[in-house]
């Protein structure tokens, strides 16, 4: 009877615990650089614990130099010629310190997303920028990399406003941009670019056509979306396979961008929802003094539904520019943007300081959570990027054509860190540590994962593979959460076993590297990176 008591008090002790953890924390806020010296419209997080900080360059002197006194001479720049400050560094995220880098042509509305290799790809930009490939291989914080302009190959057409994606063999694929209706693949196909009428087509005479909202779904076809209008693409064939139902609310594109995301992949990875959030209205843009209200609405839809349609949800906010961010736990934050106008300088107001926390698992109606609102307005050229630790790194905001430190809405070159409820003091029990797990694994691989914690709860233990994403322009390219099939936790002394299945193609993860995050009753570990190679 006695040992029945003390199993019941065992029991109540730790739902007692759990139950703490499920009263919301809205989240903390933390500055990591007062002044980074750029003002990031371009941001990418790597596998040492480092983050690429990307401008334009025909924007004057930043306030970062380049070292050494080296300076930028470019007969092309349309601001300033001989320029001895820096437009791209790299973030330490152990000391929160700034590294300058050099890069050598205009950057302004580019695109980016990492090779296999780890290494990022960066396409087009502006002016002199417009076909370039460019090149950054991150390296360990304090040793030297630095970018590399690729000779002798040329983007087929000038990419300013496109988006890339890595495809299941590794490939990266260019999609889109100003007045550009084909797509063209990196490594380059002969050929050159593939006509692809479905770009290029909007709702208006505002153009919300430009970076469309690209994923990868894990049968192998693209899902595109542009302005209101989504279809499945196969680009093998170059094929539209499905045109989806327009997305009703108006556009969700630059320059009414909201954002999207695509829901974790679990079980048998069949299924693929999408969700596309905000936006402007049609004629935002277009009535530059207005400043008509952001849209309040999310679509998501089951894109691998042979009957697909829109479920409409609403937002406690209305917003445009917002950044949808994946988190470790397959839940999502809605952050950065504004209330009314559109993207562009200094045609929005109204900032949208106040993070959204979207849990799709729960019923349509309650899914949304309002959040611990910021201080420092992020609206147009402003970046959300998850970090290894669980945090979200804000960067950028500037709404003029130059960096203008004067007027409502100044340029903004500090750093910041938004911590989820799950890094709450009263979640630390939780919180798991990797203690061991491989670097590389193969497709369809089983290995294992070891790990300490205080407090296990049987039955709420994911794994997830979460990509590091290339962010501009409140689109997140290439972002993708995959749920890993799993046996375990099994104890062993002071350590837990858990059994873990890689995915089993490109498709459902392209090879790339992934932060590996162990997730205990919604609390994630420090993310591990692994190398997934075909």
């Amino acid at each position: 009877m006695g040992a029945h008591i003390f199993l019941c008090l065992q029991f109540l002790c730790l739902a007692f615990t759990i139950s703490r953890t499920s009263a919301q924390d809205l989240g903390t806020w933390a500055t990591l650089v007062e002044n980074a010296g750029i003002s990031s419209m371009h941001t990418a997080v790597t596998p040492y614990n480092t983050v690429i900080l990307l401008d334009r360059t025909d924007i004057g002197a930043s306030e970062l130099s380049l070292p050494d006194g080296r300076c930028r001479y470019d007969a092309n720049d349309q601001s300033l010629q001989y320029d001895c400050s820096a437009h791209s560094a790299v973030l330490d995220l152990n000391s929160n310190t700034i590294r300058p880098l050099e890069i050598l042509t205009d950057t302004w509305c580019s695109s980016g997303q990492f090779l296999p290799n780890g290494t990022l790809l960066h396409t087009g930009g502006f002016n002199d920028g417009a076909q370039k490939f460019r090149m950054f291989t991150p390296c360990e914080a304090g040793s030297w990399c630095n970018w590399v302009e690729l000779e002798n190959v040329e983007l087929y057409n000038g990419r300013w406003y496109a988006t890339n994606q890595i495809l299941p063999d590794g490939t990266i694929i260019i999609i889109g941009g100003i007045s550009i209706n084909t797509l063209e693949f990196y490594p380059q196909k002969p050929g050159g670019a593939i006509n692809f009428p479905f770009l290029g087509q909007a709702a208006d005479d505002q153009g919300d056509n430009l970076y469309p909202y690209v994923h990868l779904l894990p049968q192998g076809n693209l899902f595109i979306f542009d302005d209101t209008q989504a279809v499945l693409y196969d680009y093998n064939a170059n094929v539209i396979v499905t045109t989806y139902p327009q997305l009703p609310g108006g556009p969700r594109n630059y320059p009414s961008a909201g954002s999207s995301v695509m829901l974790a992949l679990e079980g048998d990875y069949s299924t693929a929802t999408i969700v596309v959030c905000g936006g402007s209205q049609y004629n935002a843009y277009l009535n530059q003094t207005i400043y008509e209200p952001a849209q309040e609405t999310c679509g998501r839809i089951v894109a691998t539904d042979p009957n697909p349609f829109w479920e409409m949800d609403t937002m406690p906010l209305v917003r445009n520019m917002g950044d949808m961010v994946m988190l470790p736990t397959g839940n999502v934050i809605i952050i950065n943007g504004a209330q009314a106008g559109s993207q562009g300088f200094g045609l929005a107001t109204n900032p949208c300081l106040t993070p959204v926390l979207y849990q799709p698992g729960l019923p349509l109606g309650s899914r949304f959570t309002e959040l611990t609102p910021g201080t420092i307005p992020r609206l147009y050229h402003s970046t959300a990027n998850l970090l290894p630790d669980g945090r979200i790194l804000l960067a950028g905001s500037n709404t003029h054509y130059y960096y203008t430190y004067t007027g409502e809405y100044p340029t903004e070159l500090a750093i910041e860190a938004f911590s989820p409820g799950y890094l709450a003091a009263d979640n630390a029990n939780f919180q798991p540590e990797v203690v061991k797990a491989p670097k590389t694994v193969g497709y369809g691989e089983f290995f294992e994962v070891v790990i300490t914690v205080q407090t296990l709860v049987g039955g709420a233990v994911d794994v997830n593979f979460v990509s590091a994403p290339f962010t501009t322009h409140s689109f997140s390219q290439g972002q993708r959460l995959v749920n890993l099939a799993i046996t375990g936790p099994e104890p062993d002394g002071t350590t837990y076993k858990i059994g873990c299945k890689s995915p089993p193609n490109g498709m459902v993860a392209p090879p790339s590297y992934y932060m590996m995050f162990v997730v205990n009753n919604g609390v994630p570990s420090v993310a591990h990176w692994i190398h997934l190679v075909g």
